[in-house]
């Protein structure tokens, strides 16, 4: 496998990083628009696993807005699979990349939504991943696989609730991602700061559109943004956080593979006052807004995205790491009839602490662990254990081996990266 990396912010970096220690992949291009960044990696990964492993790995420059220039760089490199980690707005083009160069594809989140003109509170338009989802066909025709939202969240809650129908549950009432963390990040004064640890550019787009929710019998619905409040209580010390409905993929992926066998999902997000406060300022400034403003500078007026410049004016995640503590726990809630015929309520997880990524891989935790399950799921599909052709979620592939290689210790060939699983209240 010879594996065309598309970004290199850090998710990217941690996917290159644990990469490293595999020895399945043949080839990693990491590539991004500014080469430095992609030249640090690979710098990093020499310094820390020798030449021998660094001769696997190469920078390279790449404008991933351009599905002309993704080709060209695929095609160069003789990648076999092009792994998408660069923002959202950017699916399309490198989607449409990998397939004119004739490669398959991961991404972590997928094509952007399109609010209703005039209802979007009750009434989706465009849905997260509807543009990928409209050329399956095309995949599919050409026998080639793009496997779309394969990160932790989509991508591993996914893998959650496809093991979740088939092990736990005879009948499933609700399948409910939930995210929540206790992290904090500190100035140099020691002073907590403003720091989200993921891109702002994203969680914007996740946040402030209208969340999703789907209902058997009714389909999709959306609802106001940071509705019907929850409070959830996070294993391994991160305790309760409240939670909210936000835009997310698995809404849009689980009902496609497993509407049969669940009534209703949901994604819910521990955000906190401070960030929604913030957010919703954003919001009601237009800083939220992606259209280009004409702005006057001393260089002349110049056009300038409002999000771009908030995000601009943040610190980058990739480097908020070393002044972060805590952990982040990413999992799915699960409720119904368990497989004894009993009612069930179950909490499928798994929490990254931030002073063991940093120590292992110089990635803080919320990007590493992002970063965990694309490598795991293109190590399986290069062993052939997963494989199949068109447009499809990690819901399409069975769940057992995925976690079973992901909890497998390091030293019999696995990830080492247990899993957890917490009985609830029914």
């Amino acid at each position: 496998m010879r594996i065309l990396l598309v970004g290199a912010g850090g998710v990217g970096d941690a996917i290159a990083k644990i990469a490293a220690r595999r020895s399945c992949f043949e080839r990693v291009v990491v590539a991004d628009y500014a080469l430095e960044r992609a030249e640090r990696t690979v710098a990093w990964i020499a310094q820390r696993h020798g030449p021998e492993v660094a001769a696997r790995f190469a920078a390279d420059r790449i404008d991933a807005s351009d599905e002309d220039v993704v080709a060209e760089v695929a095609r160069r490199h003789g990648a076999t699979h092009v792994m998408n980690a660069v923002e959202p707005k950017f699916v399309m083009p490198v989607f449409r990349g990998a397939f004119a160069a004739g490669a398959d594809y991961l991404d972590m989140a997928m094509s952007l939504s399109v609010p209703h003109p005039t209802d979007p509170y009750r009434e989706p338009f465009v849905k997260l991943g509807d543009d990928q989802f409209a050329l399956a066909a095309e995949w599919e025709g050409a026998g080639r696989l793009a496997l779309v939202g394969m990160g932790v969240e989509p991508g591993l809650s996914d893998v959650f609730a496809r093991y979740a129908v088939d092990r736990l549950f005879a009948e499933v009432e609700e399948l409910g991602t939930r995210d929540g963390a206790n992290l904090v990040v500190r100035d140099e004064h020691g002073e907590e700061v403003f720091a989200p640890s993921f891109s702002i550019w994203t969680v914007i787009e996740e946040c402030l559109n209208p969340p999703v929710v789907w209902e058997r019998g009714s389909g999709f619905r959306t609802t106001a943004p940071f509705s019907e409040p929850e409070v959830f209580d996070f294993p391994e010390g991160i305790g309760p956080v409240e939670c909210v409905n936000v835009e997310h993929e698995e809404v849009l992926l689980m009902p496609r593979w497993l509407g049969d066998r669940a009534r209703r999902v949901t994604f819910k997000y521990g955000l906190g006052d401070e960030m929604i406060g913030i957010l919703k300022t954003l919001h009601a400034l237009g800083l939220d807004r992606t259209e280009p403003l004409r702005v006057r500078s001393a260089a002349g007026p110049v056009e300038v995205a409002p999000r771009d410049v908030v995000a601009a004016g943040l610190p980058d995640p990739a480097t908020i790491g070393p002044r972060m503590t805590g952990k982040t726990c990413a999992g799915l809630w699960a409720r119904g009839t368990g497989v004894d015929g009993a009612p069930r309520s179950t909490y499928l997880y798994h929490v990254a602490d931030n002073e063991w990524t940093m120590r292992e891989y110089a990635s803080q935790c919320v990007v590493w662990q992002t970063a965990l399950n694309p490598v795991i799921a293109l190590e399986l599909l290069a062993t052939g254990v997963w494989s199949g052709t068109g447009v499809l979620g990690p819901e399409a592939f069975e769940a057992d081996p995925f976690l079973e290689l992901m909890a497998r210790p390091e030293s019999e060939g696995g990830y080492g990266q247990g899993w957890g699983q917490r009985e609830l209240p029914v």
